[in-house]
């Protein structure tokens, strides 16, 4: 895997706030597989950033998601059914995608009962 349980102690001391950002479509993947691989990676010690468990009620969504990519690592991108339907998926997506570019944040896509 592209992760260890180390990048997490590094994160914590370097300019890294989280070592994966996931970007999902909630309707086609929450409540079974983003939760399960939530979950592993937490397990592992590598800190994750997943809305529901980031984001508290009364902030600004837009902007906390925009700055959490920023200060990820690495994304994972579960491309699921709906996902390119949703219009934060694909702001998320297109600032992964830029973060890719400036800051060399690595980029992981899974496809989730799609064809890639």
């Amino acid at each position: 895997m592209f992760l260890s349980s180390s990048s997490s102690s590094s994160s914590s001391i370097g300019k890294w706030k989280f070592d994966v950002f996931l970007s999902f479509r909630g309707e086609d993947t929450r409540g079974g597989f983003t939760d399960h691989l939530y979950k592993a990676l937490t397990q592992k010690g590598i800190s994750t950033f997943r809305d529901e468990n980031e984001i508290q009620e009364g902030e600004d969504i837009s902007s906390n998601l925009l700055d959490s990519i920023e200060a990820s690592r690495f994304a994972i991108v579960v491309v699921s059914e709906n996902y390119a339907s949703s219009r934060w998926c694909l702001e998320e997506l297109v600032k992964i995608f830029e973060c890719e570019e400036k800051l060399g944040m690595d980029v992981l896509p899974i496809f989730y009962k799609v064809d890639p």
